[in-house]
């Protein structure tokens, strides 16, 4: 059963207020709450219910389910949004051209406000529990300040990783502190490592205590893993008011950051507690069942309650309506997916590849059932998202349920990989690899597509590029490209690469000359599902006279040049600009860089 984030009672909330709306009266007047910030962080029960008072953010209308989920990490060299040819404010905030007026944000109740009010909660937690909780590793408090600390890593490093410098809040809000200006990165960076480095000592392993058995709680491979992930962006290239460049802090070298992050990512493979499904489909048919159960491969999930979230209202194969998988409206799905291209750039033999990419949606109702139907070459879907691999029958309007996968063990072995081959050469980076691609390819072909292949990387560029193209097979639709892009100094180099894929895969010319511009179709017994004929290369002869015929060529200059708005260096616009609101807000220290 999914965890639900519930505030245990109204004393424990009134401990909480958005960070956005103090008043120096609010700020300087004594608890009103029934109990005391004492009584309730060493009483465990108590300071749990205030830990999950943290999570709270996460799920409000305006925050990560509405408007960070859906909209952070396109547009990139392997996925966008479907309507980004549309010009509008939705799009603009993912074709490298948002405003700080943007009506989808410039309000005081979205994700920026959100993740500070979170921050404002896990603070209020950390000071409570160290005063008060003697959190202890092995103790139940200790497990909580573990947790408080890690939530409050996830809100800033969602923030940095959106808008680069913020304001730094490491202590509850007081009349000093209700206005600050932005601090480096480097210096939140810098805590959020350490603070992440004490929780993995206070927080157990999946499975080894009862709070840890679900990937809703945080677990010590999640931390571990998360800290690798921190130390590479930390040491990554990125966009600084100077220009793109790595950090000049020397605690954030390369050197120092790609040893943090090996050190971690072993750590974690070494424990055994948590490991790759063995089927990349069935791993995706857990996670769209809501199968939260911890020591797995997913690491841990930010959690919606059945009302709350939208995932798969946002990101799962197209239904144009209410069907026989679900009741959560029409047009539900579809709004991002992958490049058109994608499809063709994975190995035919690819258990990822009909996973990842699903060119059909599930078009009218006919007696109460939808069929599949071919969607077009320009707009294809998720399918790590759908709603007919679920057990639930969604009734919401506007939510589904399902949670956010913030980080799974696929992406540890990447990471070893990644740094391993740069401290350690290919061959120490070679294992790490060869696991990854030896779930995606069956027994006969794994020692052509994963011996052979792998084993001819011999030098640390080729390494390299073969691992910046495994995250791609591995994390399509996942969003997590576009910071990768960045802290390889790729962003604007693979966008460019991904335009003109697009252009030679709609002139059939180069790598893409054998690709089909007719699809043939049929249904299989179920009268639901489509049997296709001509995706795969190659496939150019007619099947038979019980197939259709389908026209897949509708791919046009204007959809290719959206991928970013032409005139635009997405380079220079790596962030999103803070919204005007919080500008004004501020009291005269915020200001927006990059020319914005």
């Amino acid at each position: 059963m999914k965890y639900k984030i519930i505030l245990a009672g109204i004393v424990i909330a009134s401990l909480f207020a958005s960070c956005h709306e103090f008043s120096d009266d609010y700020l300087d007047a004594p608890a009103k709450s029934t109990l005391g910030e004492s009584e309730i962080f060493s009483t465990a029960g108590l300071a749990k219910g205030a830990v999950d008072g943290i999570k709270i953010p996460f799920a409000e209308t305006n925050s990560y389910r509405g408007r960070f989920l859906p909209f952070y990490g396109l547009n990139t060299d392997v996925e966008w949004y479907n309507s980004s040819q549309t010009v509008g404010d939705n799009s603009d905030l993912c074709v490298y051209d948002t405003k700080p007026n943007n009506s989808q944000m410039n309000n005081t109740t979205n994700a920026w406000a959100m993740m500070y009010a979170g921050i404002e909660r896990a603070n209020i937690c950390i000071r409570g529990l160290r005063l008060y909780g003697n959190p202890k590793p092995g103790t139940e408090l200790g497990y909580l300040l573990g947790e408080a600390l890690t939530l409050r890593t996830i809100y800033y490093a969602d923030l940095i990783k959106a808008w680069g410098d913020v304001p730094a809040r490491f202590e509850p809000v007081n009349t000093e502190t209700i206005y600050l200006a932005k601090t480096s990165r480097d210096v939140i960076y810098k805590q959020l490592i350490a603070d992440l480095a004490e929780a993995s000592t206070l927080v157990a392993w999946p499975n080894e205590i009862p709070a840890t058995s679900s990937v809703e709680r945080i677990n010590k491979a999640f931390v571990k893993g998360f800290r690798a992930r921190l130390a590479l962006a930390a040491s990554g290239f990125q966009q600084y008011p100077d220009g793109v460049r790595r950090s000049n802090d020397t605690e954030l070298s390369v050197e120092k950051m790609y040893r943090l992050a090996l050190d971690e990512a072993r750590s974690v493979i070494q424990s055994g507690t948590a490991h790759l499904e063995p089927s990349f489909e069935t791993f995706w048919r857990k996670y769209n069942q809501e199968n939260t159960t911890a020591g797995g491969e997913s690491l841990w999930e930010l959690p919606f309650a059945e009302g709350r979230g939208r995932m798969l209202f946002t990101f799962a194969v197209r239904h144009t309506t209410n069907d026989q998988f679900h009741s959560n409206g029409a047009n539900r799905g579809g709004a991002a997916g992958p490049l058109p291209f994608v499809f063709y750039d994975y190995d035919q033999a690819d258990s990822r590849r009909d996973v990842t990419c699903v060119p059909y949606k599930y078009g009218t109702v006919v007696n109460g059932i939808a069929k599949q139907e071919l969607g077009a070459l320009n707009t294809w879907y998720f399918g790590k998202y759908r709603y007919e691999w679920m057990t639930r029958h969604v009734t919401s309007t506007n939510d589904d349920g399902v949670n956010k996968i913030y980080m799974r063990y696929a992406e540890v072995l990447l990471i070893a990989a990644e740094a391993a081959n740069e401290l350690e050469g290919p061959a120490a980076a070679a294992p790490y690899l060869k696991e990854i691609r030896r779930r995606a390819f069956a027994s006969a072909d794994q020692a052509l597509k994963v011996d052979n292949y792998v084993n001819a990387l011999s030098s640390k560029a080729d390494m390299f590029n073969a691992i910046v193209d495994e995250n791609k097979y591995e994390f399509t639709g996942e969003m997590e490209r576009k910071q990768a892009l960045i802290r390889w100094n790729l962003l604007k180099v693979k966008l460019d690469e991904a335009k003109q894929k697009m252009f030679d895969l709609q002139q059939h010319t180069g790598q893409y000359a054998d690709v089909p511009s007719t699809l043939y179709f049929k249904f299989k017994d179920d009268n639901v599902s489509l049997t296709i004929y001509g995706l795969n290369r190659g496939e150019i002869t007619n099947p038979g006279v019980d197939y259709t015929s389908f026209a897949w060529s509708n791919l046009v200059d204007t959809k290719i040049n959206s991928l970013y708005k032409i005139g635009v260096n997405p380079d220079n616009r790596q962030f999103w600009p803070i919204w005007q609101v919080f500008i004004d807000g501020s009291n005269g220290k915020l200001v927006n860089d990059y020319n914005y």
